[in-house]
């Protein structure tokens, strides 16, 4: 076996040709290391379709690369010599190869990148230039501030990149935000596009043959992968969004339907975050789209916004705050996640919507994470780090950074409102609002004390009375506190008792 001079670490989230300690590789001289590793599939209990993606797609870059003329090593989970985790398979290829060099591109969790950090081995650190805030840019735009706001933020990254601004720098439409555009549920007969398919071929069937012998005890069927495993299926994919997507999805991004996974959302976001799609591409696109006039401001300032607004801010506040923001539980949650998150066996038909298509297609759009199945976790009072290990286990798309801003700061406001200024919470109104759930719920919406009466309701209420003391002072928690003292003693007391109520058949672990 030939010694490198360079061996350069490839992880399972950097699948891109672009990747920061690839640049330079000289493919005479250099190799590169794909692990395949127990320890990163079941650190926690993840969806089989997210494991198969990510060995899939390290498999397929890894051929891409030799393609290329690399010398490239890669170990399999099966392979005998395999000793689990990446430090250990680090440290054993730094004694066979003995090369002179190791580079490793930052990582996406904390707890990876630390347990590399402290390998033992000397090694070569990249920033990850896919992102375009830096971590050290991140912290000194916060440093000055007393409290961090995405918005502000967000404005930064539009100027800085010369982002849907006018000639003078002006913001394109007169405004930097269209989100009260984009909150309208779906009209009757309005039939979103077919999901793009990407049937698995010969190394992806082979990858799910894998996880199924090794991951059947994992919550999640693989009967349905068909997702993007390499570059060149992911762009069709973005194609197929921008082409038949993009122009709807500023009016519907907030929407839901019965059996309608995906309306018309991108479903990129996971081949992003692995590398199988470019940032700076997907926002020249749709920038291209509007100034071209072929979308309207509302769907490409929405989709920019989740792009360098929210998810380069969580990722700043992710490697801002941690290790320390992991343990965030501002209400005091110590509520065990109920059973039904992980079967989908409950009668309220929101959630089961939203938990049998996670189960289903390892995917729910934001607003079913953050206004449905978040929503209830928030009311519910369960403890962070279980609604957070959820959702890193069930999405395809979720990864430490930018999971668990989202989870524990914005869904659960367990950080006391450090990444948001206000807790989403919300009773079934809203849900009624943004979908056609409720029509076909054993519950009533209509309802909030009843036992046939929708549980967000009370729970909502009971969350607002017992968090008094803690949200009475957010200014944009005002109008909710008005209406709270709007209602009689009587029904006050009522909603007390249903969610009292609720809250102890969770604690008995009942389902409803």
């Amino acid at each position: 076996m030939k010694a490198p001079h360079r061996l350069f670490l490839v992880l399972g989230d950097q699948l891109s040709f672009d990747l920061a300690s690839l640049q330079g590789l000289d493919k005479g001289s250099d190799a590169v290391l794909f692990v395949e590793v127990m320890e990163e599939a079941r650190h926690v209990p993840h969806h089989p379709q997210k494991i198969a993606l990510i060995f899939s797609a390290m498999r397929h870059f890894a051929e891409a690369l030799k393609q290329r003329g690399m010398q490239v090593h890669y170990v399999t989970l099966d392979d005998p010599q395999n000793s689990g985790s990446v430090p250990s398979e680090l440290r054993r290829w730094q004694s066979l190869l003995e090369p002179d060099e190791l580079h490793v591109t930052e990582c996406g969790d904390w707890r990876l990148e630390q347990s590399i950090r402290a390998c033992g081995l000397p090694i070569q650190w990249h920033c990850d230039s896919r992102f375009l805030c830096t971590r050290a840019e991140f912290s000194r735009w916060a440093a000055d501030k007393k409290q961090l706001r995405m918005e502000f933020f967000y404005r930064e990254m539009r100027r800085k990149n010369r982002i849907l601004l006018n000639g003078d720098g002006t913001p394109a439409g007169g405004a930097w935000n269209f989100d009260a555009d984009n909150r309208k549920p779906l009209p009757k007969g309005v039939r979103p596009p077919p999901p793009a398919r990407f049937p698995p071929d010969a190394i992806t069937r082979e990858v799910l043959t894998l996880v199924a012998r090794h991951f059947s005890s994992h919550y999640g069927t693989l009967d349905n992968f068909d997702y993007p495993v390499t570059h060149a299926d992911a762009q069709a994919l973005w194609d197929y969004f921008r082409d038949w997507g993009l122009a709807a999805f500023g009016d519907y991004q907030d929407a839901m339907a019965t059996d309608e996974p995906f309306l018309f959302h991108a479903r990129i976001s996971a081949a992003l975050n692995i590398g199988l799609l470019d940032l700076r591409q997907l926002c020249n696109d749709v920038e291209a789209a509007y100034w071209s006039g072929t979308v309207a401001l509302n769907a490409a300032e929405g989709f920019i916004r989740q792009l360098i607004g929210w998810r380069e801010y969580v990722r700043g506040v992710y490697w801002l705050r941690m290790p320390d923001y992991a343990n965030g539980n501002v209400f005091g949650n110590t509520r065990s996640l109920p059973a039904f998150y992980w079967t989908g066996a409950t009668k309220m038909n929101c959630m089961r919507q939203a938990i049998n298509q996670s189960l289903e297609h390892a995917y729910a759009h934001h607003i079913q994470r953050l206004m449905v199945t978040g929503n209830f976790a928030l009311l519910a009072g369960i403890a962070p780090p279980q609604i957070c290990e959820w959702y890193l286990a069930i999405y395809m798309d979720a990864f430490d950074w930018v999971e668990l801003p989202n989870t524990l700061g914005m869904v659960m406001h367990a950080d006391g409102g450090y990444l948001g200024s206000k807790p989403y919470c919300a009773s079934g109104q809203y849900i009624k609002r943004m979908s056609d759930y409720c029509g076909t719920c054993a519950y009533k919406v209509s309802e909030s004390t009843t036992e046939d009466a929708c549980p967000f309701n009370a729970l909502y209420w009971h969350f607002v009375m017992r968090h008094g003391d803690l949200l009475r002072g957010n200014q944009r928690m005002s109008m909710v506190y008005k209406n709270l003292d709007r209602l009689t003693d009587a029904k006050q007391q009522a909603l007390w008792k249903r969610g009292q109520m609720l809250l102890a058949r969770l604690d008995a672990g009942e389902s409803f």
